[in-house]
């Protein structure tokens, strides 16, 4: 691919980033280091105690990242189907658990990145099944069930282009 499609999509990535609120932008920097080993998310993200007891509980939330990757089923088969989406649906509820996520395509965004483009596919059951959980509030499942288009849910085909935006935490300089 020539640099100027990729400098094209990065700057659709970059735009698609900015579009999401300051809490998820947070969220997904902070998920990212977690998920992909980039930083310590303790020293660089927990502002208090309670921050500090909810990135512990996403580090053994995202245990299984590994496995994730490693063990994509076959998209036209059923072989693997049970651990693989019991795992995504158990890791996907527990992040639209924390309401930090607003949408579908801010959870797209950060899972392209934690597993890779080809977990694109199972993105969209993935999240429905976890944003229709009892352990998410009525109120919530209603606005994350409706921030799923019906092109994202019944798309016939998925990129298999890996993402090029990582946002990372950018450190303010004091005033």
């Amino acid at each position: 691919m020539p640099a100027t499609g990729t400098a094209s999509l990065t700057i659709n990535e970059l735009r698609e980033f900015a579009s999401f609120t300051a809490a998820e932008q947070r969220y997904i920097r902070r998920s990212l280091d977690i998920g992909l080993g980039r930083q310590d998310a303790f020293k660089l993200w927990a502002r208090d105690r309670d921050e500090m007891a909810s990135i512990r509980s996403q580090y053994v939330a995202y245990r299984d990242l590994k496995a994730l990757r490693g063990e994509m089923p076959d998209d036209i088969g059923f072989d693997g189907l049970d651990p693989f989406m019991g795992r995504l649906a158990k890791m996907t509820a527990f992040d639209l658990a924390q309401e930090r996520l607003e949408c579908f395509s801010s959870y797209r965004f950060l899972y392209e990145r934690l597993i890779g483009a080809r977990v694109r596919p199972w993105l969209p059951a993935a999240f429905c099944g976890a944003a229709a959980l009892p352990q998410i509030r009525p109120d919530r499942r209603k606005v994350l069930l409706h921030s799923i288009s019906e092109a994202a849910a019944t798309a016939p085909g998925w990129s298999d282009r890996e993402p090029c935006f990582y946002p990372e935490f950018i450190e303010r300089e004091a005033a």
